[in-house]
């Protein structure tokens, strides 16, 4: 448990094709369903302090209590996703810390010394931000904002997770931008 953000909810993965991925991951391993959304369109997004057009698709399933995250980049924006892959890597790019308090949150890791690497926001009240690893090389710390409509997502997608028999592998997100009531995380 981190004294600064709380449990790790989510673990990242970077790959190459997030179809095999998902399939490896439903079949092989057993953990889905998975929510799939082809093109995600986020708000804002930077990388370094500067506007980058990324383009990405994000497949989300739980094992449990952690959510697994499949993120596969579809462009050669600037984007620490990028930087993980142009490095070498495939496989775990970052731990994420979900957070209802996001201002709170971000006042707390800047005055530990923590410095933003790129982020954005998704669908309403789903701001994101990746510390910079410079000080720790290897994963990226994520805090992300949920509340509304990307809490309730989240919040669906583990109680799909619980008794999962196989069927259905693989389902669309719902609308991000769609009025709901923010679930509990």
């Amino acid at each position: 448990m981190s004294r600064l953000f709380g449990e790790i909810r989510q673990i990242g993965y970077v790959v190459k094709d997030i179809e095999a991925a998902m399939k490896h991951w439903s079949e092989v391993l057993g953990i889905g369903p998975w929510y799939y959304a082809e093109k995600i369109v986020d708000r804002d997004f930077y990388y370094r302090g500067q506007p980058s057009p990324i383009e990405r698709s994000v497949a989300l399933a739980n094992s449990g209590f952690i959510q697994m995250e499949l993120v596969q980049q579809r462009n050669r924006a600037p984007s620490m996703y990028l930087d993980f892959l142009d490095a070498g890597n495939t496989g775990v790019q970052h731990f994420a810390y979900w957070t209802t308090t996001f201002d709170e949150h971000m006042a707390r890791a800047t005055a530990a010394g923590m410095t933003v690497g790129m982020g954005g926001q998704v669908g309403a009240n789903g701001r994101y931000v990746y510390f910079d690893c410079e000080t720790h090389p290897g994963t990226v710390i994520e805090l992300s904002e949920v509340n509304g409509p990307k809490g309730a997502l989240f919040e669906t997608i583990r109680k799909a997770s619980i008794d999962w028999d196989g069927r259905d592998p693989i389902r669309p997100f719902p609308d991000l931008n769609a009025k709901t009531t923010p679930a509990s995380s």
